[in-house]
């Protein structure tokens, strides 16, 4: 049984306050990414991954961004954009490593390269590539910019753009890196904040945000074009069919959390074979009765030998 986790952390300084390092400690999670880092790696919590090992791409933004994949053994081999990373095992200490990119960067990609967005493994014993993913937030194309429904500046859809031009590169890249891990022979598994609410039942109020950025057709209808029985499975949806949710990200506003007013954006996206094992999918809302992040960890148990 492999319990693969994925977090989007919003600060990991900010989320050990909240508890991250009791729930690294006791959850149990062979394998978990992180995205949102959001620290250099000099201004890293002490044992920010606990007793992980841990490859690290912090991006060069400050205070932005930042991905990461915990695991129990040392990968067999560690992927970024940028070509280079950071591994350290539970003793904290970080050392960048050569981290070649397996397939040419997709076009559309370049700009991107430097900002900690993406970042892979290759399990040490088990034929498993793993990815960490935090995709651009993005926002409203210029004709839906209303000043009055607006907490961000109008910026005539540069935000909207810059996220579809990731969108369309993106595509072709999890295509290419989907095919050589099914060339080496090994599974893959996409996970992290992709900032978008695939269907009506990954977002409570769905109605009343059909014009808001994370739920426009245009994105939803990527989010479908990603998705199929033969390429990548929604596991956690695949697990529950029906249900609403389970969601992943509360605004910290209001009972939002509170009342389960929530988005699901953060998945779980694997080859079938792998997706089939899945047995279990959960939320880890709290922590001791605390909120590590405005999301919450999503856990999946694979029946995976």
């Amino acid at each position: 049984m492999l319990r693969i986790a994925t977090a989007n952390v919003n600060g990991i300084r900010a989320a050990h306050r909240r508890g991250l390092g009791d729930w690294l400690a006791s959850r149990g999670a062979d394998v978990i990414a992180l995205q949102e880092v959001r620290a250099q790696a000099a201004a890293l919590p002490e044992r920010a991954f606990g007793d992980f090992h841990v490859a690290l791409d912090t991006g060069t933004l400050p205070g932005r961004n930042g991905v990461a994949v915990l695991t129990r053994r040392p990968p067999a081999a560690v992927r970024t954009w940028g070509g280079a990373a950071l591994l350290g095992a539970a003793d904290g200490l970080l050392v960048p490593v050569a981290a070649p990119d397996r397939v040419p960067l997709a076009r559309g990609l370049e700009r991107f390269v430097a900002e900690g967005r993406y970042l892979e493994v290759d399990l040490a014993d088990v034929p498993l590539t793993i990815a960490s993913l935090y995709l651009p937030k993005g926002g409203l194309p210029a004709h839906l910019q209303r000043p009055e429904r607006m907490r961000e500046a109008l910026d005539g859809g540069a935000r909207y753009a810059r996220k579809m031009q990731f969108l369309d590169g993106f595509a072709r890249q999890l295509t290419r890196t989907r095919r050589a891990a099914q060339a080496d022979g090994r599974e893959y598994l996409l996970m992290g904040d992709l900032n978008i609410a695939h269907t009506p039942q990954d977002l409570a109020a769905w109605r009343r945000n059909q014009q808001t950025d994370g739920f426009l057709p245009e994105e939803r209808e990527w989010f479908g074009q990603q998705l199929s029985p033969r390429t990548l499975v929604d596991v956690v949806r695949s697990l529950h069919p029906e249900q609403d949710g389970p969601y992943s990200w509360w605004s910290w506003l209001g009972r939002a959390f509170a009342e389960d007013r929530g988005w699901r954006i953060d998945y779980h996206l694997a080859t079938p074979r792998l997706a089939r094992s899945a047995v279990r999918a959960v939320v880890d809302r709290e922590v001791a009765g605390e909120r590590i992040s405005d999301h919450s960890p999503v856990v999946v148990d694979y029946a995976w030998p």
